[in-house]
């Protein structure tokens, strides 16, 4: 490996990459190698090859360099470690990005500056160069469309904060200047976080409109043309993941930053598997012990009839959670690892007091929600002490069969499970299969019958229950059953915010059914058992 001094971000080093004049980078430490894997991956599937990745730490710049990335030392010393939001370390990777876009402007090439946990998934160039006379380009928070095409939003109507998770800088005079500027703000006093710093000095001065047709608009110190990107298309984890803004417009989205989600890091983690663009290596797709899937049931009812509160959205997500409990209970005495369901909510979770669905969104109801508006994914994939939470239950976003990276060893490895009442036709304890890939076994099952019957069936891939209701008695050893249930009672979280006068936290409850005045559901005909598409 050649001295870490030839590492150094020079001017050569950057023309080296350039390509149009254009320089696409991301920078992060060694906790974020994956997601630096996936971004770079999504750029070469674009055919984008001008780009770079500024290492915080010597782990990550070796590795990189070993997977051939280009690379360049930020000279940072940073911790190889996951930092969090909001620590004194977080602020400190945002003022390193500052200090690169100041170091990098002089240089005089167009910078196309990302952070790791967004992936592109169009080629953005050719959108930048409709607009050749903007000094900085950059995405937003905005969460109301203000247009309904790939128009730039329309600055007079965007309420949400700058985001500068995606942004595109021209070396214009204005933007060195507003780059400097910036650098000098957040290097003075450590408490400024890079966003707000960002915000305060462009809206310091906002508009007029630079004309009547590009949207872009006067911000800065008067000159800097600035736009806004479109939230449709260079979506938030909101207008993609909530909204799925881009659909409802028939848009192509050209990227998606994992915003306004829970659970940490492995949140982002799990929203990017949801949607399919996360690079995972072949090990993630084949796990040894084999995987389980279950068709949830949900009535119509729950999700359709009546208002869209919080009554009805718990009525609706505590049924699933049920399911969810007795899927992850098999799970865990097979051995294997659980994929889960696609989650059905009526209302949004948010960080502060809001009408269930924010004013103005295009956010249908029902509608799927991301895994961390209901569970603690962080929490589910933390290596749990087993002493007190029994053995770790591995999990897979809901998207996981769908997904082209699955090995065909896998998809063709399948076994569906019907349950039957015992004493009907061919529902008998046995391992014998009534046809071909499909094994009729008895409801209410125990932990006994569970582990003679598939004991014969380790061999195959992914065992999927075609209902899970009634599918499981529970553990034989009390032990056990205590130690899982405090570790799916930890799995949950939180619904945000209860809005009538009162702003507070709802949390969820995997034994809802437990509680003194729950009210069984009555039974549902064939039809109603079905969710809408």
């Amino acid at each position: 490996m050649p001295p870490l001094k030839s590492f150094r971000l020079t001017k050569e080093l950057v023309e080296k990459r350039v390509k149009d004049n254009i320089i696409i980078v991301t920078f992060g430490n060694y906790a974020f190698m994956d997601f630096i894997l996936t971004w770079v991956k999504c750029l070469t599937d674009l055919g984008l090859s001008n780009l770079l990745v500024g290492a915080m730490d010597t782990k990550l710049l070796e590795a990189l360099y070993w997977k051939g990335i280009p690379v360049f030392d930020m000279g940072s010393h940073m911790s190889t470690i996951d930092v969090g939001w909001g620590s004194p370390t977080f602020h400190k990777m945002g003022r390193e990005k500052v200090i690169l876009i100041d170091t990098i402007l002089p240089f005089g090439y167009e910078l196309l500056m990302c952070d790791t946990d967004m992936v592109w998934l169009k080629n953005p160039l050719p959108y930048f160069a409709r607009f050749p006379e903007a000094d900085v380009l950059t995405s937003t928070d905005q969460v109301v469309p203000t247009v309904l095409d790939d128009r730039l939003e329309v600055w007079q109507q965007v309420t949400g904060a700058y985001n500068i998770g995606i942004f595109h800088w021209r070396p214009t005079e204005y933007s060195k200047k507003l780059a400097k500027q910036w650098k000098e703000l957040l290097l003075a006093d450590e408490k400024i976080w890079d966003q707000n710093g960002f915000n305060d000095i462009v809206r310091r001065q906002l508009g007029p409109s630079v004309d009547g047709e590009s949207g872009l608009v006067y911000a800065y110190d008067g000159n800097l043309k600035l736009g806004l990107l479109p939230a449709s298309i260079f979506c938030s984890g909101h207008t993609y993941f909530v909204q799925a803004m881009y659909q409802q417009f028939k848009l192509e989205p050209y990227a998606v930053h994992t915003t306004f989600q829970y659970a940490g890091t492995e949140g982002k983690r799990h929203r990017l598997r949801e949607a399919m663009v996360f690079y995972d290596p072949p090990e993630y797709y084949n796990s040894p012990g084999g995987f389980m899937s279950f068709k949830p049931s949900i009535p119509r009812s729950l999700l359709l009839d009546g208002e869209h509160n919080v009554e009805s959205h718990f009525s609706a997500v505590n049924y699933q959670l049920k399911q969810i409990r007795t899927a992850l209970a098999i799970a865990s005495l097979l051995n294997r690892t659980l994929v889960m369901p696609a989650i059905w909510c009526r209302l949004d979770r948010l960080w502060f007091g809001h009408p269930g669905v924010l004013e103005g969104t295009v956010t249908r109801q029902p509608f799927i929600c991301p895994l961390d508006h209901v569970f603690e994914v962080n929490v589910m994939l933390q290596n749990l002490p087993q002493q007190e939470y029994g053995p770790r239950i591995d999990i897979r976003e809901y998207s996981f069969l769908d997904n082209p990276a699955l090995p065909r060893e896998v998809k063709e490895s399948w076994l569906d499970v019907q349950l039957c009442q015992v004493g009907s036709k061919d529902c008998h304890v046995t391992d014998n299969s009534s046809a071909p890939g499909l094994l009729r076994f008895p409801k209410y099952g125990n932990e006994e019958t569970y582990k003679t019957v598939f004991s014969s069936f380790k061999n195959v891939k992914v065992i999927n229950f075609l209902s899970i209701q009634d599918a499981f008695t529970g553990f034989a050893d009390k032990e056990r059953e205590q130690k899982f249930r405090r570790r799916v009672k930890r799995y949950v979280g939180i619904w945000c915010c209860v809005t009538n006068r009162t702003i507070g936290h709802i949390y969820y409850d995997m034994y809802w059914d437990e509680k003194p005045g729950w009210k069984p559901l009555p039974p549902q005909t064939p039809e109603e058992d079905h969710p809408p598409v």
